[in-house]
């Protein structure tokens, strides 16, 4: 996207990436289908992004939902709105549109063609060369290449590596030391939008157990779904979450949409005070009255599995999950039983590594930056996209922002380059 705006300014630029092919990490994106955004209200949008939601609102209020489904229309190409308000393009693939892309970049209609130079890996080389004093400074940066290494020089730097998960489509976080020697203040790399790890059973004396479901549940519901139940947790600040919905259960915890919506405020609860315990109710539809009184109902010499089966409908995970955390005799207490299907606490003892994460929280803060997000310390540096300090959930916010903060960032390469001048309608406008 920066790119993109440098391009319609009619500067030259030249992109330089580490993988064979370009936008690895967009196509994984789109293995699902490519959520491009979210159509709710913008004063609902930005509230998504947790405490960069200022910050982040002033990269997507000049290209909002409504923006950036009119870009996707002038690459050719059509979107909908699903059921869930998020956006997609009508056949849901990332591919065909990161062509229309690629070949709008390299041939465009209005200014400079882009240049893609693959399998270039940056290490960290940038140096700012001060010409005379009425001269920009240049930027000669290294790269590594088949061909052996190659030295760029440059009037502005963007830098756009990606955050730190899923390191084999190219993020690997490995830049970070790197920032940090050119003197930027980077907040250490952490998963976000990711699962998380159970707290397995207490040791001795109360001492931590290990971690993980037991056997049983491992190998016997390990991938399996859990649907329609409401997560709810309140950390130690007071911040409160309840929302409906569902996640997956996983050979040592839980993973999925309604874990990722709180993933943040569990992974911030965990670094706190070494665990988080969130909640759920497995029967959001019934009164605790009605639950009560079914789970109360004479069974008979029917099993208890086959009791709550019939008359509530819990299904083989749930009387695994209610095996897991109550003890022999509170699943035979028709009170404790009752309170615990409709209020089962799971404790999480870690989140998953960063490279399983969707995305990754921390990178350069933003009060090292401008508000163009060029480094304030290096004039002509810019920096966008994931490596950036903030974080939002998955449902079309994290492409959204980093589709916003690339344009932004180009756009300050624009003016940094070629002066106010340089903005015209073509480049402020849709493509």
């Amino acid at each position: 996207m920066a790119a993109e705006m440098l391009s319609a300014a009619g500067a030259n630029v030249h992109v330089y990436d580490a993988m064979p092919s370009a936008g690895r990490k967009f196509l994984l994106a789109g293995l699902g289908g490519l959520n491009l955004t979210h159509a709710e209200p913008f004063e609902t949008f930005i509230t998504r992004f947790g405490s960069r939601s200022s910050a982040c609102a002033s990269w997507l209020k000049d290209f909002d939902a409504a923006a950036i489904r009119a870009w996707v229309t002038g690459l050719g190409l059509d979107t909908f709105v699903g059921s869930s308000q998020r956006v997609f393009p009508t056949d849901m693939k990332a591919a065909p549109l990161l062509r229309a892309w690629l070949h709008r970049l390299r041939h465009p209609k209005h200014g400079q063609p882009v240049t893609f130079h693959m399998r270039h890996r940056w290490h960290g080389a940038l140096q700012r060369d001060a010409n005379t004093p009425h001269d920009a400074p240049t930027f000669t940066l290294q790269f590594d290449t088949p061909q052996g290494p190659q030295t760029v020089q440059a009037d502005a730097v963007m830098l756009a590596l990606g955050g730190g998960s899923w390191s084999k489509v190219g993020s690997d976080g490995a830049w970070q030391p790197w920032l940090r020697s050119l003197g930027l203040d980077v907040s250490p790399l952490r998963p976000s939008n990711c699962g998380f790890d159970v707290q397995g059973p207490h040791g001795a004396n109360g001492a931590m157990g290990t971690t993980g479901w037991s056997s049983h549940l491992s190998s016997q519901f390990a991938g399996a779904p859990l649907k329609s139940v409401v997560l709810s947790f309140t950390d130690s600040l007071g911040h409160s979450f309840s929302r409906r919905g569902e996640f997956v259960v996983t050979s040592t915890g839980i993973e999925g949409s309604l874990v990722y919506a709180v993933s943040a405020w569990l992974r911030e609860e965990i670094e706190r005070h070494g665990r988080a315990t969130l909640f759920l109710n497995l029967k959001p539809d019934f009164t605790p009255e009605r639950v009560q009184a079914e789970v109360a109902h004479p069974r008979g010499a029917r099993s208890l599995s086959s009791h709550l089966k019939s008359r509530l409908n819990l299904t083989p995970l749930h009387m695994a999950l209610l095996h897991e955390v109550l003890s022999k005799e509170d699943l035979h207490d028709p009170f404790q039983l009752a309170v615990a299907i409709q209020h089962l606490p799971i404790t999480l003892a870690s989140p998953r590594p960063l490279d399983e994460a969707i995305s990754s929280a921390g990178g350069v803060r933003l009060e090292d930056l401008n508000t163009d997000l060029m480094v304030k310390s290096l004039p002509g540096v810019f920096v966008a996209g994931e490596m950036l300090d903030w974080e939002a959930p998955t449902g079309g916010y994290l492409l959204s922002a980093c589709l916003a903060s690339g344009r932004l960032a180009g756009l300050g390469a624009a003016r940094h380059l070629l002066g106010e001048a340089a903005l015209g309608e073509t480049v402020l406008g849709p493509l």
